[in-house]
């Protein structure tokens, strides 16, 4: 058995296909472009924050502060347009980023202690539509509190005592969560999606290589009339298989954790103080994450590895050809798809409930693990059932190679 699994894994090897899925893919390719997509997202809004946009005023004379107010941002460009038609064709022609249109009735308004409204005329089909309204929103917020304050003063009210009539009864949030579990809690539920994942697509072409590849290839009738029993030789090829799937897995935690500790904080050192201060605070948090946290999580991911394995085996020997064996690939992939999509919604916690239920049981455990909240005894409960499904999936694949009219199907 152990030459068998040493010949296919060095068969495996030898191929360039496999180097790139099991190997190339999860450790560099996939944290590179993952890292590169974060920075060109922060890049591309940071550029449309600091864009110069050109507007219009309309009614400008009816609240000329309104008008000095925006003069003052150096980052919107004032362009001469009168007529509220002309300003929504320009303002479709991307010629202008806005329009803002003044009620000739503003001052008056204002003088008898009402309030105004100002029409801001934008496309909001436009990607940074949100973004340019919060602009503008932030340009005019030093008048709206001039203004306000102003009221205060003539009803003889201090400052304090004006926002206490608007805000008589203030909600302060206050965690009770630490910066780990609190950060884990947000986006700990995408770290299982991706190990998992890339543990299956790791496994699936090695899983079609050596099962239906080896009957395209005529060397299955050699191997099966080798000494070795059958039983051995499905073990063999399933341990290559989970070999590949958990290599993968993990090579990309590896990746992943140098690209987030080095590379990561010099590429979004860029973003500035705000987006610095967070990149310390997530920092801060995965410093908290020990050596025996990442064990648990490489633990977890085993018997899914194996589960993996003994599936993808049996589809790959099961097929006839290899292109058929890959179309049963993308119907698997969306049934593991779905349980991983569970542990992101809102609400789904791990419990005995959701602990049944195979593949987002351990993904839910992966999460809590990197929370640092995870139950110990809950964990080994997640650990054995899972070993116990794969222990019975791959009596089902040795069942299912036991049957000649599964391997020849031809």
């Amino acid at each position: 058995m152990l030459k068998v699994y040493l010949k296919e894994l060095l068969e495996l090897t030898r191929d360039k296909k496999t180097l790139i899925f099991t190997i190339l893919l999860p450790t560099l390719i996939m944290p590179v472009i993952m890292l590169g997509f974060i920075t060109l997202s922060t890049k591309i809004a940071k550029k449309a924050v600091d864009e110069d946009l050109s507007y219009a005023i309309v009614g400008g004379e009816y609240y000329p502060e309104l008008v000095e107010q925006l003069v003052k941002n150096d980052k919107l460009k004032q362009e001469t347009v009168k007529d509220i038609e002309k300003a929504k064709t320009m303002i479709n022609a991307n010629d202008l980023r806005f329009a803002i249109v003044i009620p000739e009735d503003a001052q008056a308004r204002l003088r008898a202690g009402l309030n105004i409204e100002i029409k801001m005329l934008y496309n909001d089909s436009a990607t940074t539509s949100a973004i340019i309204f919060r602009r503008v929103n932030d340009a005019i917020k030093d008048l709206k509190e001039q203004e306000v304050n102003r009221r205060y003063a003539q009803l003889g009210l201090s400052e304090a005592q004006g926002k206490a009539i608007n805000n008589p009864i203030e909600l302060i949030k206050t965690s009770t969560a630490d910066k780990r579990e609190s950060f884990g809690e947000k986006i700990g539920g995408f770290l299982p999606y991706i190990l998992i994942l890339i543990g299956l697509s790791g496994a699936m072409y090695p899983a079609i290589d050596i099962g239906v590849g080896e009957k395209e290839r005529g060397t299955l009738e050699t191997l099966l009339l080798t000494p070795v029993p059958r039983f051995q030789l499905v073990l063999a090829k399933f341990l290559v298989i989970f070999t590949t799937s958990f290599v993968s897995v993990f090579f990309s935690l590896i990746s992943f954790g140098l690209m987030i500790g080095f590379l990561g904080p010099m590429m979004l050192s860029g973003i500035g103080s705000q987006g610095s201060s967070a990149v310390n605070e997530i920092m801060k948090a995965l410093a908290t994450i020990s050596s025996f946290d990442v064990f648990l999580m490489f633990l977890m991911l085993v018997p899914v590895a194996a589960i993996f394995a003994s599936v993808l085996l049996s589809v790959s020997i099961y097929a006839r050809t290899f292109k058929e064996a890959q179309n049963y690939m993308s119907p698997l992939m969306m049934l593991v798809i779905f349980p991983l999509i569970l542990p992101l919604l809102p609400g789904v916690k791990l419990d005995w409930v959701w602990a049944s239920v195979p593949i987002t049981n351990v993904s839910l455990a992966i999460k809590e693990i990197f929370k640092g909240t995870i139950d110990m005894g809950m964990l080994a409960v997640i650990f054995v059932s899972t070993t116990v499904i794969a222990g019975l999936l791959l009596g089902l694949c040795n069942w299912w190679f036991q049957r000649e009219q599964v391997l020849f199907r031809n």
